[in-house]
C-alpha cells in the first residue's frame, strides 16, 4: 500500500465519521519558541488547551512534521527520520476514550478491500497507563483484546502533558508485533524494536499544576471538556504495509536512496556504513525538499541553519560514498517525483526549490575545498610539532565556523595518520548545545504565559476596524501587567490592553504596528506596540500617560493618521517593488520575506547573484512608473482557492485561512494575498528610492528602499552632496564620476610611491642593523625596534635581508615595529641556528605573550603580535631570554 493511499484512507475514514478534514499546516511553526511543527497536534494546541475556542467539534489531518534533535541517529535505526507525517484525529469536548479506541481499532483491522489498513488483530498489542482501568475495559470490550496483549506502564511511558500547568491525561499506545526475528517475546514492555509503536491515543481529561517533572505534578481536577489527540506514524505504518525493513525503504524515500546508490556505484545492503550514508541522504534530501517548499531558505541561524545542516550532511554523505561532484539536481528530482502525489505543491514550487538547493550545494562544495585547505594546514602543523593528533578545538572550529563536518575531519585526519581529540570536540559541542538550550529557555520564559489570554479570547475575536476607520469606540475587556491580569493600570505603568474592537493595526504580514493612542474618560494611553498573541485576539501594549484605566471602561482607539498613511505608502510600495523585480528578473524572483514601516521597506527575494546597478535602476524605474500611472488599488475578500486561481501570490511561510484578502494594484500587474493597509491608488505612494541591495544567504537577496517623504529627503540630501562636490572640485555634475575616479587613482599612485620610499628607507638600514649584531655563546643576534612601519611585510623583508648578511654561523634576527597602531615582532633563523634547536616560532610566541597576543609560525620565520605597544621592550627581552639557555 503506497503512502499516499494510506493518507487517502485515513482522511476518508475520519471525514466520513464527522471529522473536519484540516489540511496540513506549514512546517514553519506559529509558536515563536519552536522553529518547526514537531508533532501532529501542534496546530491544534490552542483548541486542545482551551486558549482558543475550537471551530469544529472533531477534526482530522495528516500533518507534516520536522524533528532534528536526534539528527545524528538518522539512518542508524528504523524510527529516526527528520521529516515525518503524523496522522491525527482530534475531539474537542465531543467523543472521548471509548470512541477513540473504537475508531482506531476499526481503521487498523478493517480489510484493505473494505477501505481499512488490513492489520491482523493477532499482531496488535496495546499499552495503557497503569491506573487507567477504564481504557483496559474499553480495549477488552470494544476491540476484544485479551488481557495478555494489554500491558500497564507508568507515567514515564503512558502519560501526556505539555510539561507545564494545564491539560494532561493518560495515553494508550498501539503496537505491531514484527515477529521473533526482531526480538524476544513479552510485548512492548520487553522490547520496542520487535513491538513497533504505530498509534498513540492521548486522553486529555485532567487539569494539572505544580509541575516538577514529567512524572511529578498535582492533578487539580477533571477537565469540564475532555479532549482526544491521537497520532499514527505514517512512515511506520507505510513500511509495515509495504513489507520493507524501515522507513527509508518506503515509496516516498527509497527512490532517493536508489539514486544515491546509482551515483556512487555502491549497492544498498552490501555494507552497513554505506547503507547508513544512503539513508541519511534519502532522509535529508526529502526533509530539505519539504522545508524549502514551505518557504525555509538556507541560512546561518534559526530554521535556515537547520536546513543548511541537512543539506550539508547530505553532501558530506555523498562524499563519504566517493562522490565529489554535484548530485542535488538528480537527488532532489527523485524526491520531488516521490512526494508530489501526496503534496502537489512540491511540483509547483520545484523550480524555486531546485535553484536554492543547487546554489547551496555549489557554495558548500567550495566551503569543503576551503575547509580542506585549513585542515591540511592543521595536519601539517600537528606533524611538524610531532603530535599524533588534532586538537578538539581545531575540529570544532572547522565544524562551527566553516561548516566542515566532523566525520569528514575524522576521515581526512585518519588518512593523514592522525587522530582527533573527539572527547574535546564532543565537550565543545555539548557546551554549544547547552548554550542553545539555555537561550531557548530564556526566550520561552521571556514570553508571556499565553494562558493569560484564554479568558479574553473566550469572549470572542477582536474586531479590526482599521481598514475603514482610524477611530473606533470600544470597551476594555482586560488589562495585563507583568504577565498577570489586573483590574486597573495607573500613570507610568506599562500594560497590555484587550479591547472588543480596535482600529489599530497589529504587526503582521511584514507590516509594523500602528502608532496612536487609546483614550477614555479620565485616561490617556500611548500605544507602544500592537500584537496578536493568540489567533483572533489583538493586544495593545501601552504606557499610561494620564489618569487611570480600568476593566470595563469605555475606550476609543485613535490611529496616528500621518503614521498610518506613511505605513500604507510603504506597504503598497513593497508590492510595487516586488512586481518590478519579477518583471525585470522573471517569476523565480519570488518574495521570501519583507518588513515595512512608515517611510521604509525591506524585501527579500529568491535570487543567487548580486544585482547590477543597471538592473537596480530598471527596477526602481518600473516601480516609480507604476506610481506615475496612478494605478487603482483594490482589495477584495474571497475564498483562498479563488484567489489562487486568479494568480494571487502568497508569501512562503505565511498562514492563510479559507477566506483571504487579495490586494490588486493595476489589476493583475500586482496581485497578492495581503492583510496589510494600503493606499487607494499607486500615485499616493509618492516616490520610491532604492537605497541598497545585499545578500542574505546563498540564494536570497535583499533590497531596501525609502518611500514617500523619506525618499524625497534622501534624494535631496544626495543632491546637496553632489552640489558641494561640483563646487569644491570645480567640475560639472555630469563629469563628477570621471573627476573623482581620476583623484582616487592619483591618491593610490601617491600612496604606492610613499610606500616604496618607506621600503627603500628601511632597506637602507640593512647594513646598519647587520653591523649592530652581537655574538654570544656562538650565536649571532640582531634584536631591535624599528618604530612605525607601513605593514608587517616591511619588517619581514628587513628581517630576511639582515639574516642573509650574517653568514653561515648560527644567527637569529628579531625586529619589532608598530603597524596600524599594533605591535609586531618577526623572528628569523638561519639553518645553522635551527640545527642548534633554535626555532623562530617558539621565539615569536614568547614575544607575543609579552605583547598580550598570539603568535607562531615555521622554524625559519615566524610572527607574533598583540595590542600593548608599551610592551615592545619586554617582547624583545622575551626573545633574548629564549636564546639564553641555548
Amino acid at each position: 500500500m503506497q503512502t499516499a493511499e494510506i493518507q487517502r484512507r485515513w482522511l476518508d475514514f475520519f471525514g466520513q465519521r464527522g471529522h473536519t478534514v484540516v489540511p496540513s499546516a506549514s512546517l514553519i511553526a506559529d509558536d515563536p519558541t519552536v522553529m518547526f511543527t514537531i508533532a501532529g497536534m501542534v496546530p491544534f494546541i490552542p483548541y486542545l488547551t482551551g486558549l482558543v475556542p475550537a471551530p469544529y467539534p472533531r477534526a482530522t489531518s495528516v500533518q507534516k512534521c520536522i524533528r532534528t534533535l536526534d539528527i545524528e541517529e538518522v539512518g542508524k535505526t528504523t524510527r529516526h527520520g527528520t521529516f515525518f507525517q503524523m496522522n491525527g484525529n482530534f475531539s474537542f469536548g465531543d467523543y472521548f476514550k471509548e470512541q477513540a479506541i473504537a475508531y482506531a481499532w476499526e481503521l487498523l483491522t478493517t480489510s484493505e478491500r473494505d477501505g481499512g489498513l488490513g492489520f491482523d488483530e493477532k499482531d496488535l498489542w496495546v499499552t495503557v497507563y497503569e491506573d487507567d482501568d477504564e481504557a483496559i475495559d474499553y480495549w477488552r470490550r470494544v476491540a476484544g483484546l485479551p488481557l495478555e496483549r494489554i500491558q500497564r506502564l507508568g507515567k514515564e511511558d503512558n502519560y501526556w502533558s505539555t510539561g507545564q500547568p494545564g491539560p494532561a491525561g493518560p495515553c494508550s499506545e498501539i503496537y505491531f508485533d514484527r515477529g521473533p526475528k526482531y526480538g524476544p517475546d513479552g510485548g512492548p514492555a520487553v522490547d520496542d524494536s520487535r513491538y513497533l509503536e504505530i498509534w498513540n491515543l492521548v486522553f486529555m481529561q485532567y487539569l494539572i499544576d505544580d509541575v516538577r517533572s514529567k512524572t511529578e505534578f498535582r492533578i487539580v481536577s477533571e477537565l469540564p471538556k475532555k479532549n482526544i489527540d491521537t497520532g499514527m506514524g505514517m512512515e511506520r505504518v507505510a513500511f509495515l504495509k509495504q513489507g520493507v525493513e524501515n522507513m527509508y525503504e518506503i515509496d516516498q524515500v527509497r527512490p532517493v536512496l536508489d539514486r544515491a546508490a546509482e551515483l556512487s556505484g555502491r549497492r544498498y545492503g552490501a555494507d552497513h556504513e554505506d547503507d547508513v550514508r544512503m539513508r541519511v541522504i534519502a532522509d535529508h534530501v526529502r526533509s530539505s525538499l519539504m522545508l524549502m517548499t514551505d518557504g525555509v531558505t538556507p541560512g546561518n541561524e534559526g530554521r535556515g541553519y537547520i536546513l543548511r545542516r541537512l543539506l550539508r550532511r547530505s553532501i558530506r554523505a555523498m562524499r563519504l560514498l566517493g562522490v565529489e561532484e554535484p548530485t542535488f539536481a538528480e537527488l532532489f528530482s527523485a524526491s520531488r517525483d516521490a512526494m508530489q502525489t501526496a503534496y502537489p505543491e512540491v511540483a509547483r514550487e520545484y523550480d524555486r526549490v531546485s535553484r536554492l538547493a543547487l546554489g547551496e550545494e555549489e557554495t558548500f562544495l567550495r566551503t569543503l575545498s576551503s575547509g580542506t585547505t585549513i585542515l591540511d594546514l592543521a595536519v601539517a602543523d600537528a606533524k611538524q610539532k610531532g603530535s599524533s593528533g588534532l586538537a578538539g578545538d581545531t575540529a570544532f572550529l572547522l565544524h562551527d565556523t566553516f561548516g566542515f563536518p566532523i566525520d569528514l575531519t575524522l576521515e581526512m585526519a585518519e588518512e593523514a595518520g592522525l587522530s582527533v581529540d573527539r572527547a574535546a570536540f564532543d565537550s565543545l559541542m555539548s557546551e554549544q548545545r547547552a548554550r542553545a538550550k539555555a537561550d531557548a529557555r530564556a526566550k520561552k520564559q521571556s514570553l508571556a504565559d499565553l494562558s493569560v489570554y484564554r479568558e479574553f479570547r473566550a469572549k470572542g475575536e477582536t474586531v479590526f476596524t482599521g481598514y475603514e476607520y482610524l477611530q473606533t469606540e470600544s470597551s476594555v475587556l482586560g488589562l495585563i501587567v507583568d504577565g498577570a491580569p489586573v483590574h486597573q493600570a495607573t500613570v507610568g505603568q506599562i500594560a497590555e490592553v484587550i479591547l472588543g474592537e480596535t482600529s489599530l493595526y497589529a504587526e503582521s504580514g511584514g507590516q509594523d504596528a500602528d502608532a496612536g493612542s487609546i483614550v477614555g474618560d479620565g485616561f490617556d494611553l500611548e500605544v507602544l506596540d500592537v500584537q496578536r498573541p493568540v489567533k483572533g485576539l489583538i493586544s495593545h501594549k501601552v504606557q499610561v500617560r494620564a489618569g487611570e484605566v480600568s476593566v470595563g471602561a469605555a475606550a476609543t482607539t485613535v490611529v496616528d493618521p500621518a503614521y498610518r498613511h506613511a505605513a500604507a505608502q510603504a506597504h503598497s510600495a513593497t508590492h510595487l517593488v516586488h512586481a518590478a523585480l519579477r518583471q525585470t528578473l522573471g517569476h523565480e524572483a519570488h518574495q521570501s520575506g519583507s518588513y515595512n514601516k512608515a517611510g521604509y521597506l525591506r524585501l527579500d527575494f529568491g535570487w543567487n547573484q548580486a544585482l547590477s546597478l543597471e538592473t537596480r535602476s530598471e527596477i526602481e524605474e518600473i516601480a516609480n512608473a507604476a506610481i506615475h500611472d496612478d494605478l487603482e488599488v483594490v482589495t477584495r475578500i474571497m475564498p483562498l482557492d479563488e484567489a489562487r486561481s486568479m494568480g494571487a501570490m502568497a508569501l512562503f511561510g505565511e498562514k492563510y485561512g479559507d477566506t483571504v484578502r487579495m490586494v490588486d494594484i493595476g489589476g493583475p500587474w500586482s496581485r497578492e494575498l495581503c492583510a496589510g493597509t494600503h493606499v487607494s491608488s499607486s500615485a499616493q505612494v509618492g516616490l520610491i528610492s532604492l537605497t541598497s541591495e545585499s545578500s542574505v544567504g546563498s540564494s536570497n537577496r535583499r533590497v531596501e528602499a525609502l518611500v514617500g517623504h523619506d525618499a524625497f529627503r534622501e534624494l535631496a540630501a544626495e543632491r546637496a552632496i553632489v552640489s558641494q562636490l561640483t563646487s569644491t572640485l570645480k567640475t560639472p555634475r555630469e563629469q563628477l564620476p570621471d573627476r573623482i575616479a581620476e583623484l582616487v587613482a592619483g591618491l593610490k599612485a601617491a600612496e604606492k610611491r610613499i610606500a616604496q620610499f618607506e621600503a627603500q628607507a628601511l632597506q637602507s638600514r640593512v647594513p646598519e642593523l647587520a653591523a649592530s649584531a652581537l655574538k654570544s655563546d656562538g650565536i649571532t643576534t640582531v634584536i631591535d625596534h624599528l618604530g612605525s612601519v607601513s605593514s608587517g611585510d616591511d619588517i619581514r623583508g628587513l628581517v630576511t635581508a639582515v639574516r642573509s648578511r650574517l653568514g653561515s654561523e648560527p644567527a637569529v634576527v628579531a625586529l619589532s615595529g608598530i603597524a596600524g597602531g599594533k605591535p609586531l615582532v618577526i623572528v628569523a633563523t638561519n639553518e645553522a641556528a635551527r640545527e642548534r634547536g633554535i626555532k623562530a616560532g617558539v621565539l615569536a610566541k614568547a614575544a607575543a605573550g609579552a605583547l598580550g597576543g598570539g603568535g607562531g609560525g615555521k622554524d625559519d620565520l615566524a610572527q607574533g603580535g598583540g595590542a600593548d605597544v608599551s610592551a615592545v621592550p619586554a617582547a624583545l627581552d622575551a626573545v633574548r631570554a629564549g636564546l639564553a639557555p641555548v
